[in-house]
This record gives structure tokens, C-alpha cells and sequence, in this order.
């Protein structure tokens, strides 16, 4: 980033966003998992700048091993990045304390199982585990972002939270219908969220996914606070309502020894 010899003028400054680290976050942010691979003047489009301009942050990038080159041509995301998220995933401890178990009741309920937490207004999939058991399979993946007034994780995630800073919270996300099923008014929401806390679990059935039912559990640390959840994601039509109670069982054990994993290494 270039220094600055003097005083800046009234009114400029880093919250202007121009200068180069901003430049450089903008052109990370472009990448998602339908744009993997981005071209020079896509980054030029995208930054309100020349070509020969973008080419020099996407260089400086490079340098760095934010980005690398692409075989085909056009930019990819570099290793430092997936440095940075190992570093990241460690950091909050959870994962590594949370596989082994993700993994036996992946075998157990032979589905899709996911460890989440809630960022703000969103819904994020740290983790997940899969079962060999059905080839089809939920394409929740790390680092997806989810809504957060549908699906049992988010749920689960809400649940606990304080009445004030539930309402709260609620009011100012954009709460999206994705099928029929979706529930968007924050009332409804609210009351919906009681009965979940008095019944230490969810389950959603078609409410983010026609296809797919959500059976989730709030993971606790050393204070009691809720600070992820343990879901079970699998198609619908595979879990009739004879097999659902075991499915909640299991997904309430894990949970609850994932809480007791934490606070063992907290302590």
C-alpha cells in the first residue's frame, strides 16, 4: 500500500475504499464456485480501471500467491489461500474436535452431515461428513453460505438466542422464501424458534430444499452458549417418519458430545 507523506484531504481516507489492499479484496471477491477462473478484463470491468492497471494488482496477487495463473488462461484462486483457510478452520478449533464424531453419525444415519455456525445475518457450513452409503448425496459444501430462516441448522442456530436480539436480528436479514414451506414472517418465526428451545432439537422438511429434510442440534461451549449446530441432511423420500425419531436421538447425542470435546480442550 503507498504511503502517504502528508496529510489527507478533507473527506478521503481508507473508508473511501480506493487504494490497493481494496483493490486486491475486490478482485478475491469475485471468485465464487461458478466463477472459479477470472480473465484480466473481467477484473478491468469489475475495478472501473484500464487493463494494463488491473493486470498490475492481478500481478501483485500473483507475486503473493493469492492467485496463480490458470492452465487455460485467465486467473485462479493461488495456494495462500488455501493456506489461509486451514489457518482459518484451525483457529476456531471446531472442526478438528467435531470430525470424529460427524463421521460416526454419518455411518449411523447413513446421510449427509454438517457442522455449521451463524455469521451475522448468514449461515456458514464449516464441516461436513458423508456416509457411503447412498451415491446421491446433499451438495452442502465447506464454506457454503446459508439463509438464515431456513433449513434445521439455522433453526438450531436461532433457537437460543435472546428474545430482544432475536427480533432483532430477524428484522434486519432478508428473510428469502425458497419453496412453499419457507417461513418469512418474523412472528411466525419467533414462536416457531420457542418451540425449538423446549424441545432441544429441529427438523425441517422442504423448507431450503424441496428434496430435503434437516434434523439439527445446538453444539454448546465451557458457558452454555450456543456456538454451532450438528445437522443431518438427507432426501426426504429416504426417511420416513418410523425412522425419524432415531435420526433426532443420534443427532442430539453427537451434539451433546461435541459440546462436552469443546469444553474439554477449552480447559
Amino acid at each position: 500500500m503507498a504511503g502517504n507523506s502528508g496529510a489527507a484531504p478533507r473527506g478521503s481516507g481508507y473508508r473511501e475504499r480506493n487504494s490497493t489492499a481494496d483493490r486486491a479484496l475486490d478482485i478475491l471477491g469475485m471468485f465464487t464456485e461458478e466463477r472459479a477462473v477470472v480473465s484480466g478484463a473481467e477484473v478491468a470491468e469489475q475495478l472501473g480501471t484500464s487493463r494494463s492497471t488491473a493486470y498490475r494488482y492481478l500481478q501483485s496477487l500473483v507475486t503473493n500467491r493469492f492467485l496463480e495463473e490458470a492452465p487455460a488462461g485467465g486467473f485462479r484462486l493461488g495456494l495462500r489461500v488455501l493456506e489461509l483457510a486451514r489457518v482459518a478452520r484451525r483457529a476456531f478449533g471446531l472442526s478438528d474436535v467435531a470430525m470424529p464424531v460427524m463421521q460416526r453419525l454419518a455411518a449411523q444415519a447413513r446421510e449427509s452431515v454438517l457442522l455449521t455456525r451463524r455469521s451475522g445475518d448468514l449461515v456458514v457450513c464449516l464441516d461436513r461428513a458423508e456416509s457411503v452409503a447412498h451415491s446421491v448425496r446433499i451438495s452442502y459444501e465447506r464454506g457454503s453460505v446459508l439463509p438464515l430462516n431456513a433449513g434445521a441448522s439455522a433453526l438450531a442456530l436461532l433457537a437460543w438466542e435472546e428474545p430482544a436480539t432475536l427480533r432483532d436480528l430477524l428484522g434486519r436479514a432478508q428473510l428469502s422464501s425458497f419453496t412453499p414451506n419457507t417461513v418469512t414472517d418474523v412472528d411466525a418465526l419467533v414462536k416457531r424458534l420457542e418451540k425449538i428451545r423446549r424441545a432441544g432439537y429441529s427438523v425441517t422438511r422442504g423448507e431450503l430444499d424441496n428434496e430435503v429434510l434437516g434434523v439439527a442440534a445446538p453444539i454448546r461451549d465451557e458457558s452454555g452458549g450456543v456456538v454451532a449446530a450438528l445437522s443431518v441432511a438427507a432426501i426426504a423420500a429416504r426417511v420416513p417418519a418410523s425412522r425419524q425419531p432415531g435420526i433426532v436421538a443420534a443427532v442430539r447425542a453427537a451434539a451433546g458430545e461435541i459440546s462436552e470435546r469443546l469444553i474439554t480442550v477449552a480447559g
